[in-house]
């Protein structure tokens, strides 16, 4: 297996996108992914019998909504897909209008954008927050486990070193640690200001790496050139090179769960109750299993992983 690849969204998760993303894909040549499709219904029923099931551009997005589209086929209600639609600002837009049904999201990312001054930190915190914030017509079904954000994360030998587990450890010794992580962490929030703010953690140095904590950001803490990297938690270069996660008790990061977001009206219970069935059920290690299978050295299709995640958990035969 490729130790230094998995896959990124952060660049797809912040980008300001706008619709024009969509008209710039058709412009291309590519079709536009919120076309009509006369092979897939829903997107505009009220009954909620077949829908459409949207992902954002990246492939944990795309896996996880045929995760969605697997089990509510099973549950007898008939759905499709329109995969990689973009960013959130173009795909919140679709489900508004119709055009999808419903899509996975994540509950801290989705918090912000819908209210930038929320205070809402831990888990419990956002999901309560979010209902009362979500567009009119939309709204969020159960939150799996599962979760996917950013975490430091520090190699096993650093970690014995400096006997670092949490973010906290970190600050301690943080003078003398090099950083690694996208440029914007320099700016942002959650980035330096909100280490130092929450932690008074103020690095010795932070190194750029303009990869979303990619293969260049782990080559960088492998070889210590760095010695603490920003790496997404479902990362399958966290437990293929035997990296720590160092825990965040003050919440630096906002709580980033998996749940759907649907269209109220055209889904209908039958079908949120299976979605509900996969939250129960998704975990962050089958995140990190999924984006290993379809990012990593097998690229398997996101349908294939999904079809195999869903049989053992018991939901297909």
């Amino acid at each position: 297996m490729n130790k230094n690849l998995f896959p990124t969204r952060r660049a797809v998760l912040g980008a300001a996108a706008g619709l024009s993303v969509a008209l710039a894909v058709t412009a291309c040549g590519g079709g536009n992914p919120l076309a009509s499709d006369s092979s897939a219904p829903g997107g505009n029923g009220s009954s909620g019998s077949s829908v459409v099931v949207g992902s954002a551009n990246f492939p944990e997005s795309a896996t996880v909504a045929e995760i969605y589209a697997g089990a509510l086929n099973a549950a007898g209600v008939t759905a499709t897909t329109k995969l990689n639609i973009g960013a959130r600002e173009v795909y919140i837009k679709a489900v508004e209008d119709g055009s999808i049904d419903l899509v996975p999201d994540y509950s801290g990312n989705l918090l912000g954008y819908l209210d930038p001054k929320t205070t809402a930190k831990t888990a419990e915190e956002v999901l309560a927050a979010l209902p009362a914030v979500m567009p009119d017509g939309l709204s969020v079904l159960d939150a799996a486990k599962a979760e996917d954000k950013d975490a430091m994360v520090v190699t096993a030998e650093t970690a014995a070193k400096y006997n670092l587990k949490s973010i906290e450890d970190m600050a301690k010794v943080c003078s003398e640690l090099a950083i690694g992580a996208p440029p914007e962490f320099a700016t942002r929030p959650y980035g330096l200001p909100g280490l130092k703010e929450n932690y008074g953690c103020v690095p010795a140095k932070f190194t750029p790496v303009s990869d979303g904590g990619g293969p260049l950001t782990v080559k960088a803490l492998l070889n210590d050139e760095i010695q603490v990297a920003d790496i997404f938690t479902t990362s399958p270069a966290i437990p293929a090179n035997k990296l720590v996660v160092l825990t965040d008790p003050k919440n630096n990061w906002l709580a980033q769960q998996v749940l759907p977001v649907v269209k109220t009206a055209t889904v209908n219970d039958a079908a949120k109750a299976a979605l509900n069935k996969v939250s129960s059920l998704l975990t962050t290690e089958d995140l990190i299993k999924l984006n290993d299978q379809v990012s990593g050295d097998q690229k398997m299709d996101p349908k294939d992983a999904a079809a195999g995640w869903l049989k053992d958990k018991g939901i297909t035969k």
